[in-house]
């Protein structure tokens, strides 16, 4: 991978470990990454018009995306229900490297070579070990986590293939979030009958802004995907985990143990491999 698509993966672990701390520190964590769906598909909005449209063999992929990720949402407020950002979210995005890896390879063929089988492998064990050990998160949130990482696999790697069937990272990006800026509210107003955004209230504002890193997050991994293959830039994007212990340690007040300063170099290790 060159310097851009190692670069544009770890600004992508930043963003992602902090919009997941603003949904975690949320009251009601449905309707907070709802709002924040709102928020990306304000902001994405004038792409679609600026970019023109993607081809027609593309929007399967657009589609089937803003769904999956409808699906990881839900999932995700689950997880975080009964479990601390330390917690989950090491277990959400430990599933992640080595699945987005197998799809890479048996669908759109990516061939990695012997460092980047060794930085997968050292990113996923290092990342899983994170959620191992004393006061882990209760079995609900593990098995949450679980299925929020299986359905992260699932749309990265149809990202992979669409935005390479789209030919122009960006207007892929503008209408998945757009969509996923409609289809989100949709299930929270037939769960909740209604959507009652206050404008005037702290909650909201910071909602807005984690929908704003997320979407920003979002577009900077869909760029890489098109830059290099699937799988190393997925596992280098975990890396988020390590900012995200951190984030919860300095910011929400959870533990920083030495089993995850281990874990942290474990997949710094990994991570070196993959630049490599």
């Amino acid at each position: 991978m060159s310097a851009v698509v190692v670069s544009l993966a770890l600004f992508a672990a930043i963003l992602h470990a902090t919009w997941n701390a603003f949904l975690r520190s949320g009251g009601d964590r449905l309707w907070t990454v709802t709002v924040m769906s709102l928020a990306s598909t304000v902001f994405a909005l004038p792409f679609v018009f600026i970019y023109p449209l993607p081809p027609s063999g593309a929007w399967l992929y657009i589609v089937l995306s803003a769904g999956l990720q409808v699906g990881y949402s839900a999932f995700l407020v689950a997880a975080y229900r009964n479990g601390e950002l330390g917690q989950v979210y090491p277990i959400v995005r430990g599933t992640v490297p080595l699945l987005v890896t197998l799809g890479g390879f048996i669908i759109t063929g990516d061939r990695l070579d012997p460092y980047q089988i060794a930085g997968v492998v050292l990113v996923a064990l290092g990342i899983m070990s994170l959620a191992l050990g004393k006061g882990r998160a209760s079995i609900s949130s593990i098995l949450f986590a679980l299925a929020t990482g299986t359905i992260i696999a699932a749309y990265a790697t149809v990202d992979s293939i669409g935005v390479r069937q789209a030919a122009q990272s960006g207007a892929y990006t503008a209408w998945v979030l757009v969509l996923y800026g409609l289809f989100l509210p949709a299930v929270f107003v037939a769960r909740r009958r209604r959507l009652a955004v206050d404008f005037g209230a702290r909650e909201t504002w910071k909602a807005l802004a984690g929908g704003l890193v997320a979407m920003v997050a979002y577009g900077v991994v869909v760029a890489a995907f098109a830059l290099g293959p699937a799988g190393p830039i997925t596992a280098l994007r975990e890396t988020s985990v390590v900012f995200a212990v951190l984030i919860g340690w300095t910011f929400l007040g959870e533990t920083l143990t030495a089993r995850r300063v281990l874990a942290c170099v474990i997949v710094a290790a990994g991570t070196i491999l993959l630049g490599y």
